[in-house]
């Protein structure tokens, strides 16, 4: 058994075939929900808010990369020495809180949540990325949390590709580059209701050619490139509110569950 496949294997519970569920936390089996993208299509939080709603916890694989940028330039590291990334990375022991809403991802045991947005890290954070073997560590690491909580909302840009291709339920967001760019604008409040027309053009344009970089960094790396995951609901964003989506998404994983169930009551009465 691959180690994706013990994070979302089934769980049997002994007395499943006695009796219909009920609700969703009756459901007996792992829960994995992938929804990965690119920038700007509102994947963070948008999951953050279908976990909650489901009942379900919430990974941010983004955090852990953006984290690892984090700690590379702070303790600059060479960002082409994969080794010495890795084992400064290892020794940081990236691992989040789970008794925050969100999960706080802690360093070293202390936060570093608010590193994550910063402009050299996103500046830095596609190319430290593409590192096959920090690659390899975060996606064993997220995998093992998946083991550890097994109910599961997990976003990023290879979740349902890569780290867990067996998910019950895979999304893949898009938008269009323009709405995307302007909503990545919003997020890093370099745009503003007050912000001049003219100017907000100028910083719609610059923020979708940054974007669009970052689209091809991600589509062309040789380890977990941004790809639509094989099987995944395609959505795309552009012209939907944030409500729209979330319940959409919430909407398809409940269909799913039930379905689930009724194969699983179906092949209990059929023993």
């Amino acid at each position: 058994m691959t180690s994706s496949q013990l994070a979302v294997q089934h769980v049997e519970a002994p007395e499943r075939c006695m009796g219909k569920h009920k609700n969703m936390h009756d459901f007996d089996g792992a829960i994995i929900v992938t929804i990965d993208g690119p920038a700007g299509t509102g994947k963070s939080t948008v999951a953050e808010k279908v976990a909650k709603e489901l009942g379900l916890d919430f990974l941010d694989t983004g955090a852990m990369y953006r984290a690892a940028t984090a700690i590379v330039l702070d303790y600059g590291i060479d960002p082409h020495d994969p080794k010495a990334i890795v084992e400064k990375v290892a020794e940081a022991d990236l691992h989040f809180d789970w008794r925050t809403t969100p999960p706080a991802l802690l360093a070293w045991l202390q936060p570093i949540d608010h590193r994550l947005r910063d402009k050299d890290v996103t500046a830095n954070v596609s190319q430290l990325a593409s590192v096959r073997e920090l690659r390899q560590h975060l996606v064993l690491k997220q995998r093992i949390i998946a083991y550890q909580h097994p109910r599961l909302v997990s976003e990023g840009r290879d979740q349902g590709s890569v780290v867990f291709p067996d998910a019950l339920v895979k999304f893949y967001l898009d938008a269009d580059p323009a709405v995307r760019a302007k909503r990545r604008a919003i997020q890093s409040k370099r745009l503003s209701r007050d912000t001049l027309p003219e100017e907000a053009a100028k910083i719609i344009a610059a923020t979708q050619e940054e974007i669009l970089t970052r689209d091809h960094l991600d589509q062309s790396r040789s380890d977990g490139p941004l790809v639509c995951p094989e099987g995944a609901v395609v959505v795309d964003t552009s012209d939907m509110t944030e409500r729209e989506v979330i319940d959409h998404l919430v909407r398809v994983v409940r269909a799913t569950i039930a379905q689930k169930r009724h194969d699983d009551d179906k092949g209990c009465h059929e023993q």
